[in-house]
């Protein structure tokens, strides 16, 4: 008599990844090909006060995320038996103080959160001083983390001082210091960690080859015990599988493994497949940076740029941080009165900038520091504006020449990163980021950068790299890096050559456009005397 056949149980063969941005979370569904089976975006809020006060709750991401994969299951109704691994990616620079319950204290201190610049000028400051630092303080840091805190109060050590001073009692109470990946991964798992790069920007981390870890030193200069920040993590390592709860949230099987993560910063470059030393890319979203890979850590105090710790083996990452991006369009937009209407926001702001007219002469300047700036000069307040308006500059110009100031305020930090030693400046540059799918903005930053610009998975970028995370555990590939130079292979969706005649316009309103910023630079709007 024969056996009957026992049902073959199917393998996992989908890797889930959430990118947790300041405005929406991104998730979607791939498999080995890195092909998109699935995908859902869903908002969350961001409350913004007078005083930098910019906020958020913990809670709303989760929310967010448990109707993210309600839609993908719609779509994949079999998909809670094919995951096989979770991985999140997110904003970083957050402060969420977290009970011994695992529940959030007060809302989350989002990185544009800047009401404690006062605080963290005076950690960093006092005699002798050399631009804005304590040279004694400021060398230990550069030794040890290879940078310092800024001087905005964006970076977490203003924000420990600030809720110290502020809510004594929450600090207290506090059990964990929480970026935010690291809280959704508590959530998720019941196992509190952190990455390297939320680490290493707390400015308490050692960040040097063979060295990496929480530093007692760095932290006794800020008042921070250690014992609040939880273990470093590589960001491809698994931390546990789903507690019961956030299996039951999400929709997903128990067993799926969850990975370490990384931060928005690291997903971004692993998914614009620019891993090579050297090979610099510009991600454009809510704020904008120039990155790229190195062998050796690099710094520059007087371009207030440098290498962190990136989420995967704590190779070292380039970043050179611009505030004001896609922020300062979707204002300009907004006061303008342009029309946004769209089921998605990405869609709304292309529609907005589709057709702003032929530059002319006499457009306007337009300072992008909306929410201060960050390199190549750190400093929370500078404002922005136009410059040379007329009455006869219509809404259309003034967008117009919103996107010339984003382009040429990331020119102003490129003409800083491409001078450092090992720089690859031949050959396209990558793009990525939801203004990324701007045809006018990416033609545009090639005429200002007088280099091909390839657009790789623009609003995507930052799940798919984040998934590279999980291909070691899957079985889709060695390692990280090996999936990332396949992602750059197929996910080129554009690419933009330089037109002669705008490099040569746009070099004219550069150099006019840099003594405006000069005395800007002199008198910043909202300095305290």
């Amino acid at each position: 008599m024969k056996t009957p056949a026992q049902p073959q149980t199917m393998r996992p063969d989908i890797v889930i990844s959430a990118d947790f941005g300041t405005s929406a979370v991104k998730v979607i569904a791939l498999d080995s090909q890195f092909r998109i089976l699935a995908r859902a975006s869903e908002p969350y809020p961001l409350h913004l006060d007078a005083g930098g006060v910019a906020e958020q709750m913990p809670d709303d991401w989760w929310r967010a995320l448990i109707r993210a994969m309600t839609r993908l299951r719609h779509d994949l109704p079999d998909l809670k038996a094919r995951v096989g691994a979770l991985v999140f990616g997110s904003q970083m620079c957050n402060v969420i103080c977290v009970g011994r319950d695992h529940q959030p204290l007060r809302p989350c201190l989002s990185w544009l959160d800047k009401r404690a610049a006062p605080l963290g000028r005076g950690l960093v400051g006092g005699f002798p001083e050399a631009m804005g630092y304590n040279l004694p303080r400021l060398m230990r840091w550069l030794r040890l983390a290879n940078g310092a805190p800024a001087k905005n109060g964006m970076d977490p050590p203003a924000k420990y001082l600030w809720l110290r001073e502020n809510a004594p009692d929450i600090w207290n109470e506090t059990r964990w210091l929480m970026d935010a990946k690291d809280w959704l991964l508590l959530r998720a798992t019941g196992v509190a960690s952190t990455s390297p790069e939320s680490a290493n920007l707390t400015w308490m981390m050692d960040s040097r080859p063979g060295r990496e870890g929480w530093s007692p030193k760095l932290a006794k200069m800020i008042g921070v015990d250690l014992d609040k920040m939880p273990d470093i993590v590589d960001g491809a390592s698994v931390v546990g599988p789903l507690t019961g709860r956030a299996a039951e949230d999400l929709g997903l099987g128990p067993n799926v493994k969850v990975l370490g993560g990384a931060s928005d910063v690291t997903a971004a470059a692993l998914g614009s497949g620019e891993v090579a030393d050297g090979a610099l890319h510009v991600c454009t979203s809510t704020s904008s940076w120039i990155a790229g890979f190195f062998p050796s850590r690099r710094l520059s105090v007087a371009n207030s740029y440098a290498t962190i710790a990136s989420g995967v083996g704590y190779r070292p990452l380039l970043i050179a941080s611009q505030e004001n991006a896609g922020s300062a369009l979707e204002w300009t937009a907004r006061v303008t009165g342009a029309d946004t209407a769209s089921g998605d926001d990405t869609d709304g702001m292309a529609l907005a900038y589709a057709d702003t007219g032929a530059p002319r002469p006499d457009d306007p300047f337009f300072l992008p520091w909306l929410t201060g700036e960050r390199a190549p000069v750190d400093d929370d307040r500078l404002r922005g504006g136009f410059h040379g308006l007329s009455l006869h500059h219509d809404p259309a110009t003034l967008r117009r020449a919103a996107v010339e100031g984003v382009v040429l305020n990331t020119r102003w930090a490129y003409s800083k990163v491409r001078l450092e030693k090992g720089v690859q400046t031949d050959g396209p540059i990558s793009l990525v980021g939801g203004v990324a799918a701007n045809e006018t903005y990416a033609q545009m930053l090639a005429d200002a950068l007088r280099r091909e610009v390839r657009v790789g998975a623009a609003r995507y970028a930052g799940p798919l790299g984040a998934a590279t995370l999980a291909a070691p555990v899957m079985g889709w590939a060695a390692n990280p890096w090996q999936a990332a130079r396949r992602l750059r292979d197929q996910t080129t969706t554009a690419t933009y050559t330089p037109d002669p005649a705008r490099m040569t316009a746009l070099d004219a309103r550069y150099a006019r456009l840099e003594k405006i910023r000069r005395a800007a630079l002199r008198a910043p709007f909202g300095a305290q005397p």
